[in-house]
């Protein structure tokens, strides 16, 4: 991933085969993600790279941070879950989000059009930062898949290091085992995932 933040806006994030190539995302949405970087700047938000992609903070928080993908460029929202979303602009990024986050952009122009939308959004989000606000803490009980119900049960050192995992991390187990469609499948892989499990990983951690 890259670490210089002028890399993102001339060869991509730099986390698949496509950096620094022509196919990049971050080609075709030149002009859009410039704009969406002024805007930011523009606002007074601190630049910043982090997970390979230009990330805006203020009073030491994460506000934003900007993504492009081959059929749109996002502003994503830390802490979603205070946004008022006035204008009804936020979408979820996809249908485990828990809250709408993001701006998406189908058009380079978007930005330009929507830029009072935009900075109205950041500013409101930078105001719950200097306020020291975050959202509250929202836990909500997991239905674990009946196969891993019956491994925690039946393997008391695989249930106490699951139970250790933070809920995020719980989380990406019972999605992935839900998403396969045969119980054998699912039994499969739990006993893929137990080593990950007792080192205290997520399932897509290395």
């Amino acid at each position: 991933m890259i670490s210089n933040i002028e890399d993102y806006f001339s060869k991509g994030c730099g986390r698949c085969n496509r950096f620094d190539t022509a196919d990049c995302s971050t080609k075709q949405w030149s002009a859009g993600l410039a704009d969406l970087r002024r805007v930011c700047l523009d606002a007074g938000l601190v630049e910043s790279v982090k997970w390979g992609h230009p990330c805006y903070m203020h009073a030491d928080r994460n506000i934003a941070i900007i993504g492009a993908f081959r059929k749109d460029f996002r502003l994503s929202f830390f802490n979603a879950a205070l946004m008022k979303d006035a204008e009804g602009v936020l979408e979820k990024q996809g249908q485990n989000t828990q809250h709408a986050d993001m701006i998406r952009f189908a058009d380079n122009a978007q930005v330009a059009a929507m830029e009072s939308v935009i900075v109205s959004y950041l500013h409101e989000a930078m105001q719950y930062a200097e306020a020291g606000i975050k959202p509250p803490k929202v836990h909500r009980a997991l239905d674990l898949p009946p196969e891993l119900v019956e491994a925690l049960d039946c393997d008391p050192e695989l249930a106490e290091a699951f139970n250790a995992l933070t809920p995020g991390r719980q989380k990406s187990y019972v999605i992935n085992l839900s998403s396969a469609k045969k119980s054998a499948t699912r039994v499969s892989r739990i006993a893929k995932f137990r080593d990950k499990i007792i080192a205290g990983k997520g399932a897509q951690e290395r």
